[in-house]
């Protein structure tokens, strides 16, 4: 009997642990922003601070459902927006916070503009200016339906 307590308890942390947070744009629009120098580049950058919420979600697997951007396939280069392509955060149509910067185990084959659901390893990025704020390692996808 005491064996199949401790069985049970160790498949529910299991379970827990590995489990997947759905979160939406909202949730990741809990960031306020400054200007900051970045000499490197002599200029001035948006610099986000992340508020408790958002900082909660860093190194957890978090789901959300956006556009699927094919920024620079070749380069791996791809993006999660909130909005499609002609009204994303590159045409000045919206805040940083409304991108993620995806990288993905094997290449997606998934079309710009494509309503997508990604799930991914959230990592907050507020110093690499190369880099977007928010980014998912270990990328998983699948087409909305």
């Amino acid at each position: 009997m005491k064996n199949n307590k401790i069985l049970w308890c160790l498949l529910l942390c299991t379970f827990l642990c590995s489990a997947q947070q759905k979160v939406t744009w909202e949730d990741l629009g809990a960031v306020n922003y400054s200007e900051k120098y970045f000499s490197a580049y002599d200029s001035y950058f948006l610099y986000p601070h992340f508020e408790k919420s958002v900082k909660a979600l860093e190194g957890k697997r978090i789901t959300i459902s956006g556009y699927f951007l094919n920024i620079a396939p070749d380069e791996k280069i791809y993006i999660l927006s909130k909005s499609p392509m002609a009204s994303c955060f590159f045409c000045g149509m919206a805040g940083p916070e409304t991108a993620i910067e995806l990288h993905f185990t094997f290449k997606p084959k998934f079309a710009t503009d494509e309503l997508v659901t990604i799930s991914g390893i959230l990592k907050l990025n507020a110093d690499d200016v190369e880099h977007f704020n928010y980014i998912l390692t270990d990328c998983k996808g699948a087409i909305v339906q």
